[in-house]
């Protein structure tokens, strides 16, 4: 995610450079490790060059050079998201024309390792000398991050390669086979080649970090093989969704369901209190660790495909929930030109409530779900101290406003609370049924700026009442008004009105970019299309408002907003970053990347997978034993078709003709379709 959400602090004695740029890096990742270079695969120690390892960067400079020059790059990327492949040319004296004999190939992947390998394709033998420069700083990522990074360290000479060490942290790289020669003070292995015409020779380097004397012990790691298929490592994270699908008249469709679940999949981690249990670290490379509301997000727009992230994210949340407020926790957040920063505990301890709700009804074990029913009335406990004398929740610091979003947040789980509460027979269920209900009245009129154009949701309402009139994406969570019993959606904070004059709004092009809804209106002061709340677009977001749009009617707007995206996702290789720029679409026009937006980012491809299954409009009781199918009547990607999702703990698969009619086609045993 970006390092805006959270700037590592500033080391004394070193100047703070600002956000490494990360746009055009080619990041490996397999949480909590990442690797990262530009395309030509060489590691330059510059930037966010590196191997890393639990937050540390185990190596900086992996440079590669044979027959003293450096290959001529000539193709790089991801294989997966965990892997990585880079071709090079080398053109030596014995080519006799204008083609190159050697090729270079590495083969990385994000746990440490790289497998180099040199093809001879010409007539004759040749031989060369084949050098790899290595070195590190072991600084920490945020460090990196930020462009406070010291020297190289001085290296030694071990078993096969080099080490280095600082403050009780050593690191270690081994090459197989071993090097004709190592050469501690330039960081050098160097091996002398004698390759066959047709044949090859491939080394194979590995990077470990490692406690030295009086450091802490390094949590043992078995890497993955850097070759086509990935190594067994030790602790491997299961895959808590189904092997899920998508055919679709838009071939693009699929690919970027298999993209953002391969994302998704990179950044699975599992909690140590309890390592059945696995969560979504935030993104790359800034947070490659828990953040409660990026993992609720992800984990509730995956429910599609099963709820065994949601199981897991909601256990590891309860653990770390303060018991004593109720609040998960959270930290800062950059808000925009015109908010304070927001605190991202709210939403996460809110969103808790939803997550556990929805998860019940797409099939949660009533066992697993009664058991996560205290996390859930702790999160209601702290909502109901939080509100204010006008049944708002202003932000936790003093004098902080009362957010448009954040009062969608708790109207939901207002709403999701008396559902879990009445389910199981605990009390208090039509106390909150009625906040909501107060909710909404005090909203609809408050928060409701009226003007000549139709009206518009304030943003924010200050404490003396006076409203923040800037409108952005974030306005997208009043549609978002969550599942109930019954395969129905709960009523909303606006009314039918005021909805279809937000998605008049939405569907605007001072909102709607082309490729996805900005976060800041481009007709409101301080718009900056490359700015993380002032006009970018994030995807999470977009989503949520597309879904949102379908759910109540709006399949116009909707419909754009979903082909926008899908459309900016190609122009990614389909791996949605976390946001990038708001700039108006036009012809000869593709949309710029953020140069330090995450990538792969939780959200963002949990987006992709919300905005694909809102084609099929799939709405479950559980434990009723009923769902509904709704889908777009539009068919703004033609025919589609869904297999390997999940109700009822089930595998559920439907299809969606071109005139917009869905057919159930895989069930569970006695679900029944709901109307």
């Amino acid at each position: 995610m970006s390092p805006h959400h959270n700037t590592p602090p500033v080391q004394p004695g070193r100047p703070d450079r600002g956000p490494q740029p990360v746009h055009d890096a080619v990041m490996c990742v397999a949480a909590p490790a990442l690797a990262v270079s530009a395309a030509h695969g060489q590691l330059l120690g510059q930037g966010l060059d590196g191997f890393y390892q639990d937050g540390r960067r185990v190596l900086a400079r992996c440079e590669l050079r044979i027959a003293g020059i450096a290959p001529i790059p000539v193709q790089g990327g991801l294989v997966a998201a965990g892997r990585a492949r880079f071709v090079a040319v080398v053109r030596t004296g014995a080519d006799g024309g204008p083609d190159p004999a050697v090729t270079v190939e590495r083969l990385r992947t994000a746990g440490g390792a790289e497998r180099i390998t040199v093809h001879n394709t010409g007539p004759r033998g040749l031989r060369l000398p084949v050098e790899v420069g290595l070195g590190t700083d072991l600084a920490d990522l945020a460090a990196v991050a930020s462009g406070r990074t010291g020297p190289d360290l001085p290296a030694s000479v071990c078993d096969s390669g080099l080490r280095w060490s600082r403050d009780g942290v050593g690191a270690r790289i081994t090459a197989h086979p071993a090097p004709d020669s190592a050469l501690a003070s330039a960081g050098l292995l160097r091996w002398d080649l004698s390759v066959p015409p047709g044949g090859s020779w491939t080394v194979e380097l590995r990077a470990v970090l490692e406690a030295t004397p009086g450091g802490q012990p390094a949590r043992p790691r078995s890497l993955p093989s850097a070759g086509g298929q990935p190594g067994q490592r030790e602790g491997t994270v299961p895959v808590p969704w189904s092997a899920a699908e998508v055919s679709c008249d838009d071939a693009r469709a699929g690919v970027l369901l298999r993209a953002a679940l391969d994302d998704l999949r990179a950044l699975l981690l599992r909690d140590p209190a309890r390592p059945a249990d696995v969560h979504t670290a935030a993104g790359a490379p800034w947070r490659l660790g828990l953040a409660p509301a990026d993992a609720l997000w992800a984990a509730r727009m995956v429910l599609p495909l099963g709820t065994r992230l949601a199981a897991g994210t909601l256990r590891t949340l309860a653990r770390r929930q303060d018991p004593r407020s109720g609040k998960v926790p959270g930290v800062l957040r950059h808000a925009g030109p015109h908010l304070p920063p927001t605190c991202s505990g709210v939403e996460a301890t809110l969103l808790f409530v939803t997550v556990l709700a929805e998860a019940r009804r797409w099939g949660l074990p009533e066992r697993e779900a009664e058991a996560l029913l205290p996390a859930a009335e702790r999160c209601l406990h702290w909502l109901l101290t939080a509100l204010n004398d006008d049944g708002y929740v202003p932000d936790p610091a003093p004098g902080g406003p009362a957010r448009c979003e954040v009062q969608a947040h708790a109207h939901r789980a207002m709403l999701h609370g008396g559902d879990l509460l009445e389910a199981y027979g605990r009390p208090g269920a039509e106390g909150w049924r009625e906040r909501a209900a107060e909710l909404r009245r005090g909203f609809r009129e408050d928060f409701w700026l009226d003007d000549r154009a139709g009206g518009r949701p304030a943003a924010a309402l200050a404490p003396d009442g006076r409203p923040a009139p800037h409108l952005g994406s974030a306005a997208a969570h009043l549609l978002d008004t969550g599942l109930l019993g019954g395969s129905r959606l709960a009523e909303g904070l606006l009314d039918k009105a005021q909805t279809e004059q937000l998605a008049r709004l939405f569907g605007a092009p001072d909102l709607d970019s082309g490729w996805g809804l900005r976060t800041l209106s481009a007709k409101a002061p301080g718009h900056n299309p490359f700015g993380h709340r002032g006009g970018a677009v994030r995807v999470h977001e977009s989503a949520v408002a597309a879904a949102g749009l379908a759910a109540a009617g709006y399949e116009k707007e909707a419909s754009a907003l979903l082909r926008g995206v899908l459309d900016a996702a190609e122009t990614f290789g389909h791996r949605l970053p976390e946001m990038y720029a708001g700039e108006q679409r036009t012809a000869d026009r593709a949309p710029a990347p953020h140069p330090t937006a995450g990538r792969p980012a939780a959200v963002a491809a949990a987006g992709a997978v919300h905005l694909l299954t809102a084609l099929a409009g799939v709405r479950p009781d559980a434990p009723d034993r009923t769902v509904a199918v709704r889908p777009m009547g539009s068919a703004p990607l033609g025919a589609v078709q869904f297999s390997g999702l999940r109700v009822a703990e089930e595998p559920f698969s439907v299809r969606i003709s071109r005139l917009g009619m869905a057919m159930v086609e895989e069930a569970a045993p006695g679900l029944q379709l709901g109307t």
